[in-house]
């Protein structure tokens, strides 16, 4: 006999937040009905987030809002805590709802230990949604993972950029954003 799994729904989520099932601490994200763990962030993590902000803070300035690590929903079933997301300037700054695929130019996430699941199970979930762009810097191989064409079965394209390579938002093509600006600068190995 197999047992079904329970699949929830963003309601089902917000009002376990709201109850206090779910802490903050808990430090967990809705993916395709799915509450799941996200992972601790080191150093470099942290550091190519605030990277990859300010390249595009400084870039597109007012015209878009930046987000990081904060919820977008993507559908009924989904709301990921993308590590960076450029997104729609709004009145209320998503004080009424959080950012939906038609207000949202970027998705960014940042792998050091989740590139699979960044390129495997969250680009599904961002390509079934209709996120057009959809990026992960990858720390450890200082590589950017660029995915485009979005369908229901994922993202059809998918271009890997070495580090000294330039990139084109898709919602802004005139901007060339250099992929080595939004990595951590490399460290001098230490001696022992």
């Amino acid at each position: 006999m197999q047992l079904e799994q329970r699949l929830w729904t963003v309601e089902d989520y917000s009002r376990m937040i709201e109850a206090g099932i779910l802490q903050p601490e808990d430090k967990v994200e809705l993916i395709e009905g799915q509450i799941v763990q996200m992972a601790a962030k080191g150093t470099a993590h942290e550091a190519t987030i605030t990277r990859t902000a300010r390249v595009l803070r400084n870039s597109l300035g007012e015209r878009v809002l930046i987000r990081t690590e904060a919820p977008i929903q993507l559908d009924n079933r989904s709301e990921p805590e993308p590590d960076v997301a450029a997104v729609r300037v709004d009145s209320l700054d998503y004080a009424d709802h959080h950012p939906t695929p038609e207000e949202i130019y970027l998705v960014i996430e940042v792998a050091d230990t989740t590139l699979a699941k960044d390129c495997g199970t969250k680009a599904r979930a961002y390509a079934r949604a209709g996120i057009a762009d959809y990026w992960v810097l990858d720390v450890n191989d200082r590589r950017l993972h660029v995915f485009r064409e979005a369908s229901q079965t994922g993202y059809q394209s998918e271009v890997v950029l070495g580090e000294d390579a330039t990139v084109e938002p898709l919602s802004f093509p005139s901007l060339s954003l250099p992929v080595n600006q939004m990595l951590p600068p490399k460290l001098p190995a230490k001696n022992c």
